[in-house]
């Protein structure tokens, strides 16, 4: 497959690309890495006309710590974010999840953390060539009103399975976007909408530049985990994540988020929310809780990944739990 023709632009700084975003709106795509953006490309589900590379900006990679906070800019090379000692010491769930994005050369050559966290929601009945399409009403991510996902739905059901998006969920990431009219900073959980069909809180003429992660206090744990079939180049089937934080040998914070279920990394509050006041060994209350991430993460999934559909809800409250009890033992490591 081959890519369709565009114009293509280097801006050699964020306003210029902030200009040309500005003056082609929704006919430009951002090109960061283009290991998910030029494949869309080939396969005919993403058609613009203009590209804005964003290899010759300076100022969007970096891993740095302000205050009570690391920044960690979107062109950061998901290599970097791996080779960095601030992520990997205290952020051990971000770290394994970049670990797992696709393979060696994505994430030494291509991958950016933006370009995961902007990862496209997928669908096996979405994600085809044209070719395959051509044969099929248009479903509602492609301005259609059919969903091959689940029969009679009025919305998308697409998934989101950034990695990096999970992980950063849990960890209760800010995310600052910028575009030539100012900046604004948004919780993760307001940057992803939930719809398929549109699934970041984004405007064609904005980007974003920046992500903001809390630095864990005294007690504080993460963990990631993932279910693929291959070892690499595979999106998750479902994924989990969390961070806790111990006090007195009890649970006084916990963020539990689930990945590959609906179209945005989920955060399972009331599932974290049974865990508060918790003694750390309490096993009946994890299992309680695990529970819960499968109860309400199965109301988002569907049919759609390539997998059996009881699997992946079942599994997405084994994650889960293996991900809170690792983030308790590393909490606890650190309160020794």
């Amino acid at each position: 497959m081959r890519l369709p023709a565009f114009d293509y632009l280097r801006p050699e700084s964020l306003d210029a690309a902030l200009e040309a975003l500005d003056r082609h709106r929704e006919d430009a795509a951002i090109l960061a890495g283009g290991t998910d953006l030029l494949v869309r490309m080939k396969q005919r589900l993403k058609k613009p006309s203009t590209l804005v590379s964003l290899q010759g900006v300076q100022g969007m990679n970096h891993v740095r710590v302000e205050g009570d906070f690391v920044k960690v800019g979107a062109m950061t090379p998901l290599a970097s974010l791996l080779d960095s000692e601030t992520i990997r010491e205290l952020f051990p769930s971000l770290h394994r999840a970049v670990r797992l994005i696709g393979a060696t050369a994505i994430q030494h050559f291509r991958g950016t953390i933006g370009g995961n966290l902007c990862l496209e929601t997928r669908c096996l009945y979405y994600n085809q060539s044209a070719f395959w399409r051509s044969g099929r009403t248009r479903c509602h991510k492609d301005s259609g009103e059919t969903c091959y996902a689940e029969e009679n739905s009025d919305r998308c059901r697409s998934a989101n399975q950034s990695d990096g998006g999970c992980a950063l969920m849990a960890l209760g990431a800010l995310i600052e976007i910028v575009s030539k009219d100012g900046t604004r900073v948004l919780p993760i959980e307001e940057f992803y909408t939930g719809k398929g069909e549109k699934p970041f809180a984004l405007e064609p003429k904005e980007l974003v530049r920046e992500i903001h992660i809390a630095t864990p206090g005294e007690g504080e744990g993460s963990s990631f985990h993932k279910l693929t079939y291959r070892s690499a180049i595979d999106f998750a089937l479902v994924s989990a994540a969390a961070r806790v934080t111990i006090r007195k040998d009890h649970i006084s914070a916990v963020r539990i988020a689930v990945g590959g279920a609906g179209a945005a990394p989920l955060l399972l509050r009331e599932a974290g929310d049974m865990l508060l006041g918790k003694n750390v060994s309490d096993t009946e209350a994890i299992e309680k809780a695990s529970e819960a991430v499968s109860r309400h993460a199965s109301a988002f999934m569907v049919d759609n990944l390539g997998s059996s559909l009881e699997y992946r809800k079942k599994m997405a409250g084994v994650l889960a739990k293996r991900a809170v009890l690792e983030a308790l033992d590393a909490s606890a490591k650190k309160n020794q």
